[in-house]
């Protein structure tokens, strides 16, 4: 607001307070997001352009006078709406303005100068995985999941079932969904995999699955939109947490579907009105905030990632090393046809659980913490959870923005004090 007075009516800027306030040329008001004249909001970026200046202008309004450049966080279960229903914003569990602003963000990451394309932001990335396997999917339907996917997929595995879905699973790694995939109403893509980071030809997939007459989805969290652009790869669907290197700071619960076609994200919507599975706004305008940095942060901590495996690479006691950015990784051809960054994730085994518990114990500008992608390294001893295939002693190393000398010296001498 341009000011204010008494108890913090706005300041109109014509000698007039409160209520009053002139509109913004288009019928909006205060900090309304003007319209584009074409059913979008905020300005339009260029189709082609870097990724940096992309990330610091994605979804932000146009520039109205006295007003900020990224408006905050709208705090409203419901919106004045007298007469009939019009306009995009009735009831907060439908729609909010700053979702508006993030979800354009997103979508001009996911699939920059592509028309027709939708994104819908929600509270978790589980939110987003759960909407598109839920919506899409019938009793009698089938799916194929990663049998080597994120360790929350084999609770999903268990309600589809019970639900009367028919599930069937393949590795990630050598296309291996390929022989599974007739008869299948979607295939759920997770490349590259978490925890064990393989990849699988998504291009090459999407076209026998769609032959079959299957949708696709790509988790695309470890990745992220300036790593890998599922739709760009003939995806139906790109999905991801937002918790993670995409909003970067371990601050924020969030998740997003980015889709193509208007039928399957209306079914999308559809459930995210009924499960009630919402972001906040305060997390949504943080994670808009956060994305403005997401080109820097990424590129440090990927380029950092892989100076930490050639070093690990050197190191007797490491067997297991898996970076889709090192040349002799088995995932690295496929890899580098279709990624443009290979994400800050790097995952080792070291030879027993207590060498790796020792390991985790010893570092000090490492957390030892779940999640990945955030901007202060994290590692964990991943099969202290169960629900993952690995070794007692496999490590998933997330490398943060530290500095790269700092954070291998750290990791080096933390394998040295471990070792006995």
């Amino acid at each position: 607001m341009s000011g204010t007075s008494g108890r913090g009516l706005p300041d109109n800027g014509d000698g007039t307070q409160g209520q009053e306030r002139p509109g913004t040329g288009d019928g909006t008001r205060g900090q309304g997001l003007p319209g584009g004249g074409d059913g979008t909001y905020g300005q339009r970026l260029p189709a082609h352009g870097g990724d940096g200046t992309r990330t610091v202008r994605a979804g932000l309004p146009e520039p109205v006078k006295h007003e900020p450049t990224l408006p905050g966080p709208v705090f409203a279960a419901h919106f004045h709406l007298p007469g009939e229903v019009t306009g995009p914003y009735a009831y907060g569990r439908d729609d909010n303005p700053t979702w508006t602003l993030l979800e354009q963000a997103i979508g001009e990451l996911e699939a920059p100068g592509q028309a027709g394309v939708e994104t819908l932001v929600f509270a978790s990335g589980m939110a987003a995985i759960s909407s598109v396997l839920f919506s899409q999917l019938r009793a009698g339907d089938t799916v194929v999941l990663p049998d080597d996917g994120y360790q929350a997929l084999p609770l999903v595995r268990a309600q589809l079932e019970a639900f009367g879905i028919v599930v069937r699973t393949a590795p990630t790694g050598g296309d291996a969904q390929l022989g599974v995939l007739d008869g299948a109403k979607l295939l759920w893509i997770e490349s590259p995999s978490n925890p064990g980071l393989d990849v699988c030809d998504i291009r090459r997939l999407v076209e026998a699955a769609h032959a079959r007459g299957a949708l696709v989805a790509v988790d695309n969290t470890l990745a992220t939109p300036l790593g890998q652009r599922p739709l760009e790869l003939g995806a139906d669907f790109s999905v991801a947490s937002g918790t993670k290197q995409l909003t970067g700071h371990g601050d924020i619960l969030l998740g997003y579907v980015t889709g193509r076609d208007a039928g399957a994200m209306a079914a999308v919507r559809r459930w995210r009105k009924i499960v009630g599975a919402i972001a906040g706004p305060m997390e949504a305008w943080l994670a808009h905030r956060s994305i403005a940095t997401l080109q820097l942060r990424v590129d440090r901590q990927d380029a950092s990632a892989l100076v930490l495996a050639e070093a690990l690479r050197q190191r007797p006691e490491v067997t297991g090393l898996r970076y889709p950015g090192l040349p002799d990784d088995p995932s690295h051809k496929v890899a580098s046809r279709q990624m443009r960054r290979y994400g800050c994730v790097v995952s080792f085994t070291l030879p027993t659980r207590a060498r790796a518990d020792r390991f985790l114990d010893a570092l000090r500008l490492v957390d030892d913490a779940t999640s990945f992608g955030g901007v202060r390294s994290t590692a964990e001893r991943r099969g202290r959870w169960g629900g993952d295939a690995v070794p007692e002693g496999f490590i998933r190393f997330s490398v943060g923005a530290e500095d790269p000398e700092d954070l291998v010296a750290d990791v080096l001498r933390a394998l040295d004090a471990s070792a006995g």
